[in-house]
């Protein structure tokens, strides 16, 4: 007997923001943070996104269009905002916006954005179903759209490669007789 799909939830239900001082501990040897430690806020961040979202634990499963637009300095408070863009059976899709305000001049900078992929694991550590996702307003839509561009150029990227991987094997295979 198979379970229902659970209930479909809008974006907004599982929204986040979330700041961050960086602090010295998080510079470079240039004196910026450290890619790393942004790289992993945004993870952070757009986990619990996911989980809201799911009511499960979530695997990343990968990280798209990761840009670093601008550098970000010990000192500044950076604030991560995320939210649900596109889900399929077992995966969803989290964008994530990041800026960093300088506290003493108020001046704020985009300085990332990222799409993460996920997928729930239900408590065996198999994939499990996730709800569907309300799309209320025209970004949710906007941003839904362009989640499903980039799923199909993933898929048609994981088949170049796979394909590519069958070539180099069959190459190989040859080349040792």
């Amino acid at each position: 007997m198979s379970e229902e799909r659970p209930v479909a939830k809008p974006v907004n239900e599982s929204r986040v923001e979330m700041s961050y001082r960086m602090l010295p501990h998080d510079a470079n040897p240039a004196g910026n943070v450290h890619g790393g430690v942004v790289m992993k806020l945004l993870d952070s961040t757009a986990a619990v996104v996911a989980m809201r979202h799911a009511r499960q634990n979530v695997v990343t499963v990968s990280v798209d269009r990761l840009t670093f637009l601008k550098p970000v300095f010990v000192g500044e408070l950076l604030t991560m905002s995320a939210s649900l863009n596109m889900v399929g059976r077992t995966s969803m899709e989290v964008g994530v916006r990041v800026t960093a305000e300088n506290l003493v001049t108020g001046v704020v900078r985009h300085t990332n954005s990222a799409y993460l992929s996920f997928v729930a694991m239900g408590p065996d550590g198999k994939p499990t179903e996730v709800p569907e996702l309300i799309l209320e307003t025209d970004e949710d839509r906007r941003r839904n759209r362009e989640a499903r561009l980039r799923r199909e150029l993933r898929l048609k990227e994981r088949e170049m490669e796979e394909a590519s991987q069958r070539q180099a094997r069959a190459g190989v295979t040859q080349s040792s007789l």
